[in-house]
């Protein structure tokens, strides 16, 4: 075997991360994108000792369960990738992967209490982060999507069946705007261009709409024509406000130097579970608002009785999970890396009237070496990367009885686990959670019990 060769292969299981996985010449390999029961043509990309990954070239035999993807931008988008499997086999297979990471991590004793369906499969996001470039080298310009398997390109999505159609429309206008007006696109590797990319945030309880064209400063152009397009559009949500953001910075992350209110408000409101949570241009906020209260009542569920209870909410970002929780609490303190998040967090905290909730800012691992109450449950909820060691070092020296993970890496909660199961802690339960639709994403509430507790 070689890379850069290509090879039939069958598809026979699949491990997190979206890698279908065939056996050929006493190789395991992992193909991206693949699922059990395909046979794919794939060109090996990577080959060190036994990790070998492949990529597909084409599909020889579909497996017997698929289906026809609905979205027309499927096969060149990077923005989903299992549209063409019915969703209620999606689940089966994200529930299969999570498993087999907890079997992998030897943590098999588990009371496993199943997985959880988003309750909308399409048109359940609240927020999209659509790009300015082109389908092809010079060509016209083009709004949307990464294309798939591609470094540069990128795909038109006026047609994206994750988002409605208030955003579909926006995204159609936009791009048909900004051609007529032959303004360029922001090149990374040259560090030159004008427009960068568009942020469309649509509520889904409130159906509350903000807009963000985000430029660089290298051309003076007058976004009031722009705004006076949206605003005579009609919507079936309600626009709120019209942002344009100046964005200099050198790498492709969505970044604020400078922002310009060209209409209306710079915040939008969204309703969880009865609470209301004001989301800023650049907080984080979970995409499937839907999803978000299932997850949520999930976790409030974990809690058990704790009315007389301190909660630690941990990477709190603004606030949801710890204001939801303090409804069940004695008292909660939010701890968040972000300033601004932070912000969020207590501005939402005084809109709901809660009055037992705190939040701090500053880098996790240093602000909970400085909080002086002891807490009856922690509630982790953190980034892709997992609980930062220092971290992790004083979530166990506090003994809380019980600890709620939250995790969106399955991948990183195993690593994490396994070192809390290691400091005399035991797994209780394990709850799977899908928040990501058509992806290989997916969500894990797990709840922890200090051994001399239970």
């Amino acid at each position: 075997m070689k890379k850069g060769n290509s090879y039939a292969l069958n598809i026979e299981d699949m491990k997190f991360g979206g890698y279908g996985i065939a056996s050929l010449e006493g190789y395991k390999i992992n193909v991206k994108n693949a699922v059990p029961g395909q046979k794919v043509l794939a060109r090996i990309s990577k080959k060190r000792g036994d990790n070998v990954e492949g990529k597909v070239v084409e599909v020889l035999e579909k497996a017997p369960y698929e289906i026809e993807a609905p979205c027309p931008h499927f096969s060149e988008c990077g923005g989903c990738t299992q549209e063409f499997v019915p969703y209620e086999k999606q689940l089966q297979l994200k529930e299969a992967q999570v498993l087999k990471l907890f079997k992998q991590a030897g943590l098999e004793d588990i009371n496993y209490e199943g997985i959880e369906g988003s309750p909308l499969e399409y048109e359940y996001r609240n927020k999209m982060e659509f790009t300015f470039g082109d389908y092809e080298k010079d060509g016209e310009l083009t709004l949307g999507m990464h294309m798939s398997g591609k470094s540069f390109g990128i795909v038109n999505v006026d047609r994206c069946q994750l988002v409605d159609e208030d955003v579909r429309k926006l995204v159609e206008a936009a791009v048909k705007f900004f051609r007529e007006k032959k303004l360029p696109y922001y090149r990374v590797m040259r560090h030159e261009g004008y427009l960068r990319n568009l942020v469309v945030r649509k509520t889904k309880n409130t159906e509350e709409i903000i807009i963000n064209i985000i430029t660089t400063t290298q051309i003076d152009f007058n976004m009031e024509e722009f705004k006076d397009l949206i605003m005579s559009m009609e919507f079936e949500g309600k626009l709120s406000g019209i942002l344009h953001t100046f964005n200099d910075s050198w790498s492709e992350v969505v970044a604020a130097d400078k922002v310009n209110i060209l209409y209306g408000k710079d915040f939008i409101t969204e309703k969880l579970l009865g609470l209301s949570f004001k989301i800023s241009p650049f907080s984080f906020f979970q995409t499937n608002s839907l999803g978000a209260e299932k997850l949520y009542s999930m976790v409030r569920d974990f809690m058990g009785k704790a009315d007389d209870q301190v909660v630690f909410d941990l990477y709190c970002g603004t606030g949801t999970i710890g204001q939801i929780a303090a409804g069940k609490a004695k008292k909660v303190v939010g701890l968040e890396l972000i300033e601004e998040a932070v912000e969020s967090a207590r501005e939402n905290s005084k809109l709901n009237g809660l009055e037992n909730c705190s939040f701090i800012a500053g880098d996790v691992a240093k602000t909970i070496q400085e909080v002086t109450d002891k807490p009856d449950i922690i509630i982790l909820d953190p980034p892709r990367s997992g609980v930062h060691p220092k971290a992790m070092e004083y979530v166990t020296k506090f003994d809380a009885p019980t600890i709620i993970y939250v995790s969106c890496n399955p991948k990183t909660l195993m690593n994490d686990l396994k070192v809390l199961t290691g400091r005399g802690y035991e797994i209780e339960k394990v709850k799977i959670m899908d928040m990501f639709p058509q992806t290989w994403h997916v969500e894990c509430v797990v709840g922890i019990r200090r051994k001399d507790s239970l």
